[in-house]
């Protein structure tokens, strides 16, 4: 992670909570820490070690993230993920964006102790250990969303 970066300036805002704590306005317990990437610990964790790791600049979305960035967040992802299997005695670790509730860019990096750490209430209608399969879509139609997905 040595090479230069070429990263598109977004500016900090001030109403957004993760710009904040990249600008050290409001405290956070650092994990890791560069020029263009921030590391901390979730406040509302799904397992204890649940990280984010969140670009300083300014990005709303993930798919708007410079290429370049996204793979510092990813890689930094990968080595807190070796530290938590080693940490946590976990066999895997998840790695997800949702953007969900802070309109930034951030990747969640989870410990997973149970293999439904992550998966979507949708599909445990019974409860953690009765894992519903998602239903498939008719080939037709799956061959349709690809046809469109690969187009420009």
């Amino acid at each position: 992670m040595h090479r230069m970066m070429k990263v598109k300036v977004q500016f900090m805002t001030t109403s957004c909570l993760f710009c904040r704590i990249a600008s050290g306005e409001l405290p956070a317990h650092r994990l890791y820490e560069d020029a263009y990437i921030l590391a901390f610990l979730d406040l509302h964790p799904i397992r204890a070690g649940h990280a984010l790791v969140i670009p300083k600049a300014h990005h709303v979305w993930f798919e708007d993230l410079p290429e370049d960035l996204a793979t510092r967040i990813t890689t930094c992802a990968q080595r807190l993920a070796r530290r938590m299997k080693v940490f946590y005695d976990v066999e895997r670790v998840a790695m997800l964006y949702t953007g969900i509730h802070v309109p930034h860019a951030h990747a969640h990096v989870v410990p997973m102790h149970h293999v439904h750490d992550v998966t979507s209430q949708a599909y445990l209608l019974d409860g953690i250990d009765d894992y519903v399969t998602p239903p498939q879509l008719p080939v037709a139609e799956m061959e349709e969303i690809a046809r469109q997905l690969r187009e420009e």
